[in-house]
């Protein structure tokens, strides 16, 4: 590519990127959590995982007294419960290090 060539080319570039600049500026996207305090998603999602954790209880029940013979349903349903519950609990260890790091900053 001759000098030139790479001139024109980044010349172009520039007036592309003042075309862009002029433009009206781009508003962030909206989002539906947007209102919402990340108290009350959490509250939500804590919901969530014990209620997983009770049907994962009542199904593991349900096969111990042998009312039902689905052990693998039970199972399937106990690892769910296990694995919802455990990544929770990493959100929250992430959370709370994430509060710990902004409280040791600085100003």
């Amino acid at each position: 590519m001759s000098p030139i060539e790479s001139q024109r080319l980044l010349l172009g570039k520039m007036t592309d990127m003042q075309q862009l600049a002029a433009a009206e500026t781009i508003a962030p996207a909206a989002s539906k959590y947007q209102d919402a305090a990340i108290s009350t998603e959490f509250k939500t999602v804590v919901r969530a995982v014990n209620e997983q954790q009770n049907i994962s209880s009542q199904m593991m029940h349900a096969v111990d007294t042998g009312q039902t013979d689905d052990v693998v349903g039970a199972m399937v349903a106990s690892q769910k419960a296990s694995l919802s519950f455990s990544m929770l609990m990493e959100v929250r260890n992430k959370l709370l290090n994430g509060i710990d790091d902004v409280m040791r900053m600085s100003l």
